[in-house]
């Protein structure tokens, strides 16, 4: 079935399981914008202006320091929505979104949904667990720089990238990103990441490709976490 607003809007947790007459006013507020690929959504610290859906393509949103440094937050593919933040409190964005491919999305805006969601109280539930699992989710990264050795924070992305975006292929799980991407991810340089790929790779534990990573042997990366998250206890 081809995704469209409502059944964007129907398998996010922020609306999953309201009532249909519900989820098609909210796809009612939607506009369809159409995006090249490498073109910026929104930048970060841009006002806040709506929620994002994806309908087709692939979406990177990531935050960048104040020397600069980018960090990857997370990957969008179709049936995700994200911008949940600045949808409800209006303020600058705290991340910003931009296409890895050519995409075409779905935009609620804020001001219409604010409307509605005063009118549907049952909305608001959805939306208060939607927001504590992106709290969870960054908390995560953050005790991951804070407290993970390099090589525990490197399988642990690769691991969850895998389980949210991975493709199975008949020799492991295989995620579209490159070295790079993956390097940003995890807030180290493209050099380390890629030491400690090669010496995977040699074990037969991932496989390198353009552009690509594959998780063979699953198993030993979560052996690598749980014994550095161990001693880094």
């Amino acid at each position: 079935m081809a995704l469209n607003a409502y059944t964007v809007i129907e398998r996010n947790r922020l609306f999953r399981g309201l009532p249909p007459a519900t989820l098609e006013r909210i796809a009612g507020l939607a506009v369809r914008r159409a995006y090249a690929k490498g073109e910026t959504i929104f930048a970060q610290s841009d006002p806040g202006d709506g929620l994002y859906g994806v309908v087709t393509g692939r979406v990177r949103i990531s935050a960048s320091s104040a020397d600069g440094k980018e960090l990857f937050l997370n990957i969008m593919e179709p049936g995700d929505t994200f911008g949940e933040i600045a949808l409800l409190d209006g303020r600058p964005r705290t991340a910003g979104a931009s296409t890895t491919a050519v995409s075409d999305l779905v935009m609620i805006p804020r001001d219409q949904f604010m409307g509605l969601l005063r009118r549907e109280p049952e909305l608001v539930t959805h939306v208060l667990e939607l927001l504590c699992q992106r709290v969870r989710w960054l908390s995560g990264l953050t005790e991951d720089s804070a407290l993970l050795p390099v090589p525990a924070r490197l399988a642990r992305r690769l691991l969850t990238l895998g389980s949210m975006h991975g493709q199975n292929t008949p020799t492991g799980i295989r995620l579209s990103i490159s070295q790079e991407e993956m390097a940003r991810f995890v807030g180290l340089s493209r050099q380390v990441v890629n030491q400690h790929l090669q010496s995977w790779k040699a074990r037969r534990w991932v496989d390198l490709g353009r552009s690509n990573i594959t998780i063979i042997d699953a198993a030993a990366l979560q052996l690598i976490v749980a014994n550095d998250a161990t001693d880094s206890s």
